[in-house]
This record gives structure tokens, sequence and C-alpha cells, in this order.
């Protein structure tokens, strides 16, 4: 199989009931996706596959050759973070850390639906998005923090989505 993972090529010969999350982490070593539930629960998997965010649990790797796939380590580096990385550092928005690569993988593909107007379940207007907090937590509803920092995401992700 072959797909484009944090703009590189890579090619993984994995079982063909692999899901992705067991590929990126089993086959390609990328171990910034964490396996949390493995049932889609809790969003610990959240990867970008062309934009747009899944859970890599729920999904067959096969489902996704030639796709482009962006995992944490695709998102910024050390020395160089992505903004909502850098956020999250500083609003104390990671606690443990397990579950923080799929919060901002999620966080990511959130705030480019806000940016192309789709409106979610909370949306008050679905002609212009006010990304308030409610609609944060709504939007990133799929991402459960056992730490409970979800204020301190929340802030991290408004901050970003201001700037």
């Amino acid at each position: 199989m072959h797909f484009t993972i944090n703009g590189q090529s890579r090619e993984a010969n994995p079982d063909i009931r692999a899901s992705l999350l067991d590929v990126l982490r089993e086959h390609l070593a990328l171990t910034g996706t964490k396996k949390g539930c493995d049932h889609g629960q809790c969003g610990a998997c959240t990867v970008l596959v062309n934009g747009r965010r899944i859970n890599a649990c729920l999904t067959l790797a096969v489902m996704h050759q030639d796709d482009d796939i962006t995992t944490i380590e695709g998102l910024g580096q050390i020395g160089n973070l992505h903004p909502l990385q850098d956020a999250f550092v500083r609003h104390d928005g990671y606690q443990c850390g397990y579950c923080t690569p799929g919060q901002i993988c999620s966080a990511v593909g959130m705030l480019d639906e806000v940016a192309k107007g789709w409106g979610s379940h909370v949306s008050g207007d679905l002609t212009e998005v006010d990304l308030n907090d409610d609609e944060i937590s709504e939007r990133m509803s799929g991402n459960l923090c056992r730490c409970s920092a979800y204020p301190n995401i929340v802030d991290a992700i408004r901050e970003v989505a201001k700037a």
C-alpha cells in the first residue's frame, strides 16, 4: 500500500484487515498517534486524511491508498511547533499528554471546517459560524481528555482561532 504521510511517500505491506492506526504505529513507526479505546470513542487516534479528521482506529488502511495523511509528527517539529501545539503548551492543555496528538489533529481539522463555513449541532447561524466556547466544545466532543483539561484546550484553540 502506498500513502503520502506528512508529505513523504511511504509504503507498507500490512495484513489487508489492518486499521490505519495499526499501520501508522506498527508498520511505519509513527507512534505519535495514540491507541486509546480502539473503538472510535476517545479520539486519541485522530489523524487528518486529505485534510479531514478521522479516527484512524475505525478505518482500514487499505481504504486510504494514495491518500494524503497527516499525523501529529507532520504538524510541527521541536523548535518549530504548529500554532496549536504551541498554544496547548502555553495554556497547559496537554496534562498527561496521551490524548494531545488526537486533540491537536482534531483541532486543526475543526478550524479548517470553521474556515469553510461548516456549521455544527450548536451553530446558531449556519451562514456565519461564531467560534465561541460552546461551538469549540461541541466540535471537539469526539476527543476525550481523562485529565479534564477541557478549559485549557478550549483556551488554546480559541487563541489560535483568533490569531
